[in-house]
């Protein structure tokens, strides 16, 4: 893959796919940018990158704060000159039945998950929109495409992330800017080892693998996405799932 010295934002970055992604674009000469809410997270990713011989520098930024993520925005602009990838990776999870489920569990995960991609991708792809290039992944998930029962805010979150990503591919395709979105499935991470040994073995059932998948799989979908060799690929949805929504 190809990145001619590019600069790119990660979202989410301190664990989980978020460093995963961080890491193998960091492994391409890409100077990356780690975002996460909590500065020892992200902190310690990006000193792993710098000590690995790569380009990174780590942001504290609450991504459900919208005026915080745009005053990091212009703040690393100044200081980078350009950023040329985004990755909107951040999202949490309040799972619960509708029934169950409080407005307050609907909001933030909204904010988080959703209105995140928003305040990111006004703040840096007008840049790059003027710039004449960038490369904008939205990190979703399958959820987002074909529901799940308990998961009504993720599901909305994500689903929202993929209308979003198409719109804004359309607006921005005529400025060499292109914006897709990576669906992952069950991946081995943080928030699916809390998950119940019951519970895994039921959702292996439903992946034609029988398999969760890594960190990595999803990485090097986000990485080859934002190369130069994806540079006529846009608005496009690319499930990472060992086959699960197929």
């Amino acid at each position: 893959m190809t990145f001619n010295q590019r600069t790119a934002l990660v979202t989410g970055a301190g664990r989980g796919i978020g460093k995963a992604i961080a890491e193998v674009l960091a492994r391409q000469g890409v100077t990356v940018i780690c975002v996460s809410k909590s500065e020892s997270s992200c902190g310690a990713v990006a000193q792993a990158i710098l000590a690995a011989g790569g380009k990174a520098k780590a942001v504290a930024v609450d991504v459900a704060d919208g005026a915080a993520v745009t005053k990091a925005s212009q703040d690393l602009l100044t200081e980078f000159g350009k950023i040329d990838i985004l990755v909107n990776n951040a999202g949490i999870t309040r799972d619960g039945l509708l029934a169950r489920m409080s407005e307050d569990d609907w909001n933030t995960v909204i904010q988080t998950n959703l209105t995140s991609c928003f305040h990111w991708t006004k703040a840096i792809g007008w840049p790059m929109c003027r710039a004449r290039y960038g490369r904008i992944v939205n990190v979703a998930s399958v959820v987002g495409l074909v529901g799940n029962a308990g998961q009504a805010n993720y599901a909305a979150a994500k689903g929202g992330m993929v209308a979003f990503t198409k719109s804004i591919a359309k607006e921005f395709a005529r400025r060499n800017v292109t914006a897709n979105v990576v669906a992952p499935g069950f991946i081995k991470t943080d928030m699916t080892a809390t998950l119940g040994e019951e519970v895994q073995k039921a959702a292996q059932g439903m992946i034609p693998m029988q398999r969760f998948g890594e960190a990595a799989d999803i990485a090097h979908m986000v990485a080859f996405l934002c190369s130069e060799e994806a540079s006529y690929i846009t608005g496009q949805v690319f499930t990472v799932d060992g086959g699960m929504a197929m």
